[in-house]
């Protein structure tokens, strides 16, 4: 009889059905329902927990202003696939007409979206239509390309705690030692 178990019976205190369950294993319970609460809640796409990391999501075609500045009429469908890269909507029925779209969700909540629809005829570019239009002002497009060289100075690596350490003896730290 030593190497048996007995769990602890108590009534019920609304009637007097026993029970097998302790202090602890009620406590197991609410704390096992809580984490599971706190899991779901944080995985919906709504819950914002102000610890959580959110990603920037990028679709599509990336679009700048300055591909779209160098479009020109008369341009071959080669020449502007190279500028704008492989169309992200291309209508069967519409042969003659690219669309690209550039969609930016950062984590923040916050939406960029960026269109451009470029139109042909007999292989050649004869119209622009878009949120970006080409011939943006010659300023924009000149202080973007400027060069700007930044010297760094050496820094001195600050040294190491023991904990850091052993992770990057563990091999999870990278090939920094």
């Amino acid at each position: 009889m030593s190497g048996e178990f007995h769990p602890v019976l108590r009534y019920h205190p609304r009637g007097a059905e026993l029970t097998a369950y302790g202090p602890h294993m009620r406590k197991l319970l609410i704390y096992s329902l809580l984490g599971a609460t706190f899991v779901t809640w944080g995985c919906s796409r709504d819950a914002r927990f102000p610890f959580a990391h959110r990603i920037d999501v990028q679709q599509g075609n990336v679009l700048t202003q300055e591909a779209v500045n160098q479009l020109r009429p008369g341009m071959s469908q080669r020449q502007v696939r190279f500028l704008l890269g492989t169309p992200l909507l291309s209508d069967p029925f519409h042969l003659d007409r690219w669309d690209y779209v550039y969609l930016m969700q950062y984590g923040n909540g916050k939406t960029e979206e960026k269109r451009v629809s470029v139109f042909f005829e007999q292989d050649k570019l004869t119209r622009i239509e878009g949120t970006m239009r080409p011939g943006a002002k010659a300023e924009e497009v000149e202080t973007s390309a400027k060069v700007t060289t930044v010297t760094v100075p050496p820094q001195e690596r600050k040294p190491r705690g023991w904990l850091t350490r052993f992770w990057y003896w563990l091999g999870f730290g990278g090939d920094e030692v």
